[in-house]
């Protein structure tokens, strides 16, 4: 069976299951859509490559649009990887963004979406990684999901064991600040998998634009837990 139809099926079946993993307001809450791609040529890759001016960046759309949050980025082919030879390929560089990205103030909660447990988690400290990340694993009525939380707080690694149970709404991290987040402004990386493929602590969260059709086999799209609604975002 389909396990991207298996995923659907069941989050509309339990709808009552899924929590926020961050908190919002629908009716008055709004994100600002960020395009990282080619086609957007006010951010150039001096802007990129500088974290300070990429933070002041988000920072000015996310005020000039009145926006708290910003959102952006399933299976977008983004040109802002440049900034960090992490990404680099001798034969083709990472470009496509495998899941989503919610932009907002560090120090923001994050909440688990669905009841699962600690899968793994570990600090991946190198220049434009994820910094601190947490992995949650899921049992969806026999289908196993894996979802992703990165650029989070070092202190969001403290307390965790790995196995350890947790609930749908519990709080389970924090967004981390530049210094410790990987060299980034802050935000979230949100993503989902099927599959961990032997990972634990990291599961690229970048991938060769090429090889996309067989990403998506693997790695579902966000928004079916994130819920956020087309009327909640500003372009």
């Amino acid at each position: 069976m389909d396990r991207h139809w298996q995923l659907s099926s069941y989050l509309n079946k339990h709808r009552d299951a899924i929590s926020q993993v961050v908190a919002f307001n629908p009716a008055v809450d709004k994100f600002f859509q960020f395009n990282f791609t080619e086609t957007n040529t006010a951010l150039s890759g001096a802007d990129v490559a500088d974290t300070e001016k990429f933070s002041h960046y988000i920072k000015a759309q996310l005020q000039q649009h009145n926006c708290r949050l910003g959102i952006g980025g399933y299976m977008e082919h983004r040109n802002i990887y440049q900034r960090s030879d992490l990404f680099d390929d001798y034969e083709e560089p990472r470009t496509l963004h495998l899941g989503v990205d919610i932009w907002g103030p560090a120090g923001m909660h994050v909440y688990a979406p669905l009841a699962g447990k600690v899968h793994s988690f570990q600090d991946n400290n190198h220049f434009g990684d994820y910094g601190p990340t947490i992995i949650l694993e899921h049992n969806l009525d026999g289908l196993s999901l894996y979802s992703l939380y990165g650029h989070l707080s070092r202190g969001s690694l403290t307390s965790l064991k790995v196995g350890h149970a947790i609930e749908s709404g519990q709080k389970i991290a924090e967004l981390g600040h530049a210094d410790e987040n990987g060299d980034w402004p802050a935000h979230l990386h949100f993503q989902l998998m099927f599959d961990m493929q032997g990972k634990a602590g990291d599961y690229p969260g970048v991938g060769k634009f090429s090889e996309k059709e067989t990403l998506i086999l693997n790695i579902p799209d966000p928004n079916l837990i994130l819920q956020i609604s087309a009327a909640t975002i500003v372009a």
